[in-house]
């Protein structure tokens, strides 16, 4: 059914975005001046001064959610993570976008609280409506409705195993049609699918088959037949796409990239080379790292007159570390230990009962004080506040030859607390679990990912076994 109006269906999805839109305005309104729940300010210019802007908002909206990708088939994706994340990103530009609009046309006096009240609101109904969408059509795919119909070219291991995949996931809406062959006959089945015919029958399936999708499986040796299964294919109007048969050693989710035409498979997705997603990242460590230094000023002061006091030596002791892009920066942390001598302390690694600890410099150790005076570190931008840990050179380059993926930290900025350390891969525990969070983090970056992370860090700060 929507499967022959896939367009009728995009319009219906706009048409109940610019509901929703309209709705989180108007709602804005109301919370702000009908029911004065904040408790201050007149309406000033009344109802229809305020929504006026819709003319502005939605066309301006509808764009931005085109331009992201809001109205492209979201079949495959089974959560509504990434859309929920694109909704975020579009509503962030459109309100900036809005308000810039709004002071080129001299809406001064337009009300910020209630633009502050649509932003949330548009937002959070936005991924309701989008999260209610996708179940309703999960449930009728479930039920055998809305179905997209694949031809499988390829009966080998690559071909099985995409057929159990697309078998496993009702809610893909997805069915096999059959599959064609050089080395079977059309007696034949696959995992209960009937082999139509070899490649050669391409033409002739297309042709008295409701076919939406052709998923070619060959393996490289038959290639040969690629350029005229493409173009048959083209002819009849069904999308052509081809798994590559070496995408099961791939060790990540590959992310496609295009350079002068030329496509480039990036065997690693890491979610923070978008340059939207870094900006957010920064955005977060500011907001909370500018502010905490301000008002933990007089601990830092205290801290750093007993680290003084408490043994001779310097206040801040400064160690090289590995960074974003493997690039070494000095980080900074209370000096917690005797001084020693610079060289032998590269290669020395902290102990439980380390000796050159002093007595002070133990308790900031184990409740993570000495860590800091990493928020300036974080401020010049040399790390975040939620990261893999750095290491110094000297054990990064004995890690990378002895754990697998190791370098792949540096793909982002080191943190002061990272998904391995509120799992419990911190000090001397396994470097390998350790690797294994970092990646994870690397891969699957999101801002609620970091959120976690921030909140987990504060509840275990005072009851880490193995801060040392």
């Amino acid at each position: 059914m929507i499967r022959e109006n896939q367009r009728i269906f995009n319009i219906a999805l706009v048409i109940i975005d610019f509901t929703v839109i309209t709705l989180a305005l108007i709602l804005a309104w109301y919370i702000r001046f009908a029911t004065n729940l904040l408790g201050f300010g007149s309406n000033v210019g009344g109802f229809y001064h305020y929504i006026l802007p819709l003319l502005l908002i939605l066309p301006s909206y509808i764009l931005i959610y085109y331009f992201l990708g809001l109205y492209t088939p979201q079949r495959t994706k089974r959560t509504i993570t990434s859309e929920a994340f694109k909704i975020l990103q579009a509503n962030c530009v459109g309100l900036f976008f809005l308000v810039t609009m709004l002071f080129v046309l001299d809406f001064v006096d337009y009300s910020r609280y209630m633009l502050a009240l649509f932003g949330i609101l548009s937002t959070i109904l936005s991924i309701t409506e989008r999260f209610v969408i996708r179940k309703v059509l999960q449930y009728l795919r479930s039920k055998r409705y809305n179905i997209k119909y694949i031809l499988v070219i390829g009966t080998g291991p690559l071909a099985r195993h995409f057929t159990e995949v697309i078998m496993q996931n009702e809610y893909l809406g997805y069915d096999i049609v059959g599959f064609l062959d050089e080395n079977h006959s059309q007696a034949d089945f696959i995992d209960g699918f009937k082999v139509l015919g070899s490649v050669e029958d391409l033409e002739d399936v297309l042709s008295n088959h409701l076919v939406d999708r052709v998923v070619i499986t060959l393996s490289p040796d038959k290639y040969d037949f690629l350029e005229d299964m493409v173009e048959t294919c083209d002819k009849y109007g069904v999308r052509a796409e081809i798994i590559p048969p070496y995408y099961l050693y791939l060790p990540a989710k590959p992310h496609l990239d295009v350079i002068e035409g030329i496509p480039l498979i990036q065997v690693r997705h890491i979610p923070l080379d978008n340059s939207f997603n870094m900006f957010l990242k920064r955005c977060f460590d500011l907001i909370l790292v500018v502010p905490a230094v301000v008002i933990l000023s007089p601990l830092l002061i205290i801290v750093a007159i007993l680290v003084k006091i408490s043994s001779p030596g310097p206040v801040i002791f400064k160690q090289e570390r590995l960074g974003l892009n493997k690039k070494s920066f000095q980080m900074y942390k209370f000096r917690s230990m005797k001084v020693q001598d610079e060289e032998k302390e590269k290669f020395q690694w902290t102990t439980k009962d380390d000796p050159r600890k002093t007595r002070f410099g133990s308790f900031i150790r184990r409740t993570s004080i000495d860590e800091l005076p990493q928020f300036f570190n974080i401020i010049k931008g040399e790390m975040s506040l939620i990261g893999p840990r750095p290491e110094r050179p000297h054990f990064a380059e004995k890690f990378k030859e002895e754990i697998p993926k190791y370098m792949v930290k540096h793909h982002v900025r080191p943190g002061m607390t990272g998904w391995a350390q509120v799992n419990g891969y911190r000090g001397n525990t396994s470097i390998k679990k350790r690797i294994e969070h970092d990646i994870y983090y690397v891969e699957n970056w999101t801002p609620a990912l970091d959120v976690e992370i921030f909140f987990k860090t504060i509840i275990n700060i005072f009851r880490d076994e193995n801060a040392y």
